[in-house]
């Protein structure tokens, strides 16, 4: 065998082990993804499931604001959907992006809830409701904590898949760019629910 071809046959394995080292760390990175996401959509879960005994304990008290109620089971249920559908496609664009805009209708719904709280005194004297918010502020807190975690998951990912060469890899394999969670681009919206029973 001449020295060409053993030289053409070296570089060629060189780049077969690239390669593969390549589509590996994107496979990892991905994983690491999914994984991040189970951790947030613990809390995730756990806000959704605090959020109707918030409001059937302040049904008593607001019963002539069912509208309100019924707009956060609503918006409750619809950020719960949507991030059953993200757990079943981890890292899909737009499956992160519907929960973002589903998270986003949900802290809107329940910042106006405690907004309409202030003006009932006894409804903010209750303790079950008091012991409520107190669980839903500490499970918001959980989930920025988590969701950072998500998103500094997605910035590896998106990193190693964009850039060259390794994104020749990801553009053979199928690697599409993930999208961050979000809870949305307004500034004023940006501000976290303030939950003050």
């Amino acid at each position: 065998m001449s020295t060409s071809n053993l030289a053409f046959l070296a570089v060629a394995a060189m780049l077969i082990f690239w390669a593969v080292g390549a589509y590996n760390r994107l496979v990892r990175l991905k994983n690491t993804i999914a994984n991040a996401f189970g951790q947030i959509d613990v809390q995730l879960k756990r806000r959704y499931d605090l959020i109707p005994n918030l409001v059937e304990a302040a049904k008593k008290y607001l019963q002539h604001e069912q509208a309100t109620l019924e707009a956060v089971i609503a918006a409750r249920n619809q950020a719960r959907s949507a991030s059953d559908t993200v757990r079943s496609r981890p890292g899909k664009a737009d499956a992160v992006i519907a929960l973002a805009a589903a998270e986003q209708t949900l802290d809107s719904s329940l910042g106006r809830l405690f907004a309409l709280a202030e003006a009932y005194p006894a409804l903010k004297a209750d303790q079950t409701i008091r012991e409520l918010s107190e669980e839903l502020t500490s499970t918001e807190n959980k989930v920025g904590f988590s969701r950072q975690a998500y998103n500094d998951a997605v910035l590896d990912y998106n990193n190693a898949q964009g850039q060259f060469p390794a994104l020749l890899v990801a553009r053979v394999f199928g690697f599409a760019p993930s999208a961050m969670l979000q809870a949305t681009e307004s500034a004023v919206e940006r501000q976290a629910v303030r939950i003050q029973m």
